[in-house]
This record gives structure tokens, sequence and C-alpha cells, in this order.
């Protein structure tokens, strides 16, 4: 059976690696790290940089993402590429016959969307998990703006892109926070009051932040998400919007 670490490294920045996760990258016997793809080799690069600065002795392997079927519906497009991925870490893990711990880096937490711990749940055996928490996007982002999680008492809604688009604003939510929105889909959104507070590459150098009313700087964050995806081949963005 395999002791298989999922590691979360926070959202770019080296300085976000908890002690925690620092320690279980240096006692790892073996270390994956995915290839995203053409225009995406900075993704792989920061895990590098991130092992190279903890000075981590730890083998590490590089195996290649495969792409989702966009002709497939959402959910059966999923689950394939999840079934491939597991199968790649799998023949990954054959091939290398790690003698200790395997360790993967996950940008953010292992357990706030991201797929990580369904894909591992589909190997076999199963391994041992563990599971090393990380900063989120949802801290880098409240951080990097200087504002409060959660108004006094009030619900708070994390969801997605799609979501929003399809269901609109949540009833009752004075607070939305949203990730893995490539659409913009605060641009559908009819509800008066709504302040938006945006922020990509967050902690990272390229860090960018857009905040104000959303009417006003819905347009601003749009003609900076297209700048900095065609600048850098990807991005990786959240925003939080809250009834003022």
């Amino acid at each position: 059976m395999i002791d298989l670490w999922l590691i979360g490294i926070g959202t770019g920045n080296p300085d976000h690696v908890t002690l925690e996760a620092r320690t279980a990258l240096r006692q790892a016997a073996l270390i994956m790290v995915p290839r995203k793809g053409p225009g995406k080799g900075d993704l792989a690069d920061l895990r590098h940089q991130i092992l190279a600065a903890l000075e981590c002795q730890a083998r590490v392997v590089e195996f290649d993402m495969p792409l989702r079927d966009e002709s497939l519906p959402y959910g059966e497009r999923v689950q394939r590429w999840h079934d491939e991925i597991a199968a790649l870490w799998a023949a990954t893990l054959a091939r290398e016959t790690p003698d200790g711990p395997v360790a993967l880096l996950v940008w953010g937490d292992p357990g706030l969307y991201d797929s990580t711990l369904r894909i591992a749940a589909r190997l076999s055996p199963a391994p041992r998990l563990r599971v090393v928490p990380g900063i989120t996007a949802l801290q880098a982002l409240t951080a990097a703006h200087a504002i409060p999680f959660n108004t006094v008492n009030g619900t708070v809604i994390v969801t997605t892109g799609r979501r929003l688009r399809d269901q609109g604003w949540p009833d009752g939510a004075e607070t939305v926070v949203v990730m893995l929105d490539g659409e913009c889909s605060f641009q559908r959104l009819e509800v008066p009051g709504l302040h938006i507070w945006w922020g990509a590459f967050l902690g990272m150098p390229e860090q960018l932040l857009v905040s104000g009313p959303l009417a006003e700087a819905a347009p601003r964050i749009v003609a900076a998400r297209a700048e900095a995806r065609l600048q850098h081949g990807w991005i990786m963005d959240t925003y939080l919007l809250r009834s003022v």
C-alpha cells in the first residue's frame, strides 16, 4: 500500500507553504509533478521552484495531464478526465516503485474546489492518504484586499461561475465567493448594490487586483483578465461579491 500525501502549497507564493508542508515535502520519497500542456509551463516551473527552495531530496517525476473532451456533457467530461488522471497516477507509481511516501503539490488546499482527493479515491489498492492543508485562494483574496470574509452574522456562499450563470444570485446570501469562472459570470447579474473584489495570480509577483461597484469594475476585470491570460497562457482568479 502506497502512502500518498496531498500537500496544499497555497496560491503560488513559496512563502505560503506552511511549515507542515515543508516538512512533508522533505520527507517524501517521490514527488509527482503534472505538466498541463503548451502555455502552462509556469505551473510546473513554480512547483519545481518551491521544491528547489526547500532543498527537497525526493525523486521528482513529471507526467502529462490529459485533456478534457469538450464534446461531452460537463458531468461525464469531468468524470472521464478524473478516470484518466487516476490511470496516469497508477501507471507512474507502478513504473517508479517508490520506497516511501509519494507527494503531490496541490494549489491552494486539497479539500477546497480541487479534485485531487476524488482522483485519489479511484486508485486501487487504495493508498494511505495524508492531507496537508494549504492557504486557499479565499484567504489570499481577502488578505490582498484587506477585507473580512463575512459580515457580522452574515451568510457566505462559495460557488462556481457555472452555478452563478445558471441560477443567479443565491437567495438570502450577503456574500458570494466564486471559484472557477472562466466566463466572468458576474456580468450577467442584475442585483443592485453589489460590490466586487477580484484577484488573479494571488500572492504571486504577477498579482492583479480590481475592486469597486460591480457595474463600474466589471469591464476593467474582463479586460485585465483577457490581457493576463494572453500574456501568461493561463490564469487563476477568484472573486468575492457582496451586497453593500
